[in-house]
């Protein structure tokens, strides 16, 4: 192609101010392998440089403008080719004419907005990424980088216990407690089942992390479960009387936080799946929705620290160490 001179007489590279020291998150791509990306918070300022390399020197590069854009768009996977922007600037970088050497222009998209959380499902995607173009006359010469956007949040003020009932009439009857409603993903879920009627033989129980990603509206709704974990509770018969401490450590999966009606294209809700299976391998599930959220960097505790203030405070414990941690952990 090149030798008609349709071919790209022009590289373009596109280089972050804070290149060396801006973190970096491992994200999804949508054939499952995990990348890193640069990691961007709301309202920050996204700069940087965009290089133009010419291939041939001394050959001079005519175009229509050269510009940079910075993109927030959903793709749904049954409509591909539609990409859904709720985030677009652009920046022009020259105006139209000619390049006779390589050069570099500075960008700088001042304290961007960006609402939601970069996510890759079953069957959405949601992307922001930086886009520099050389626009030409037969053929636009184009670069793409993506980085990875994180929402975080507070603290969530009211914060609920879970008490639910499960059972079949004068066969099962089970009480399941959560100590909260609401966990941040590296958060451990404390609770316990009770076992007030038991005449049927239970031979296990376990609880699941259920991941339920809806996409579309009205008549075109998907919806895609994943169990995300497993944990069991119980291997054997439990008697009346019994009670079973649960213990889920939340840090080791893969998890996003809750995502709801997210610019009216998809959701993201978890649930736990209480599930009971007896001898005869039949199945009884009770299902609860929690709220999952990204906490901020903290000093990082021990995982048995955590289970440790969790379990003192859905124990109203009152003794002045468990209220100093208490009190430690919300600051």
């Amino acid at each position: 192609m090149s030798f008609f001179g349709f071919g790209q007489t022009a590289e373009i590279d596109i280089v972050l101010n804070d290149a060396e020291t801006r973190k970096k998150a491992e994200h999804k791509t949508e054939d499952g392998k995990k990348d890193k990306y640069f990691l961007f918070y709301d309202g920050e300022t996204v700069s940087g440089k965009v290089n133009v390399t010419l291939k041939i020197p001394g050959k001079r590069l005519e175009h229509y403008g050269i510009k940079i854009e910075f993109v927030g768009q959903i793709e749904l996977y049954y409509d591909r080719g539609n990409h859904h922007e709720f985030v677009s600037l652009v920046k022009d970088l020259a105006r139209p004419g000619e390049l006779s050497q390589s050069q570099t222009f500075d960008f700088e998209f001042t304290h961007v907005e960006k609402p939601y959380e970069s996510y890759t499902g079953q069957n959405v995607k949601l992307r922001y990424f930086l886009r520099a173009t050389i626009s030409r006359r037969l053929n636009d010469i184009s670069k793409e980088m993506d980085i990875v956007v994180q929402t975080l949040c507070t603290y969530p003020e009211l914060n609920s216990s879970i008490k639910m009932e499960v059972g079949i009439e004068d066969c099962l009857h089970i009480e399941f407690e959560y100590n909260k409603s609401k966990y941040h993903l590296r958060d451990v879920i404390v609770g316990k089942i009770y076992f007030l009627l038991v005449r049927i033989k239970i031979k296990h129980m376990e609880i699941d992390i259920i991941k339920r990603e809806t996409t579309g509206t009205g008549p075109s709704v998907y919806h895609e479960n994943d169990t995300i974990a497993k944990y069991e509770i119980m291997d054997g018969a439990p008697v009346r009387g019994e009670s079973i401490p649960i213990r889920l450590f939340l840090a080791g999966y893969e998890l996003t936080p809750t995502m709801r009606d997210i610019n009216k294209k998809f959701s993201v809700r978890y649930y736990l799946n209480l599930v009971l299976i007896d001898e005869e391998e039949r199945r009884y599930f009770k299902q609860q929705e929690i709220t999952l959220w990204r906490k901020g960097d903290i000093v990082r505790r021990s995982m048995s620290q955590q289970a440790t203030i969790a379990a003192q405070r859905f124990e109203g414990s009152n003794s002045e160490s468990a209220s100093a941690q208490a009190k430690e952990e919300n600051n």
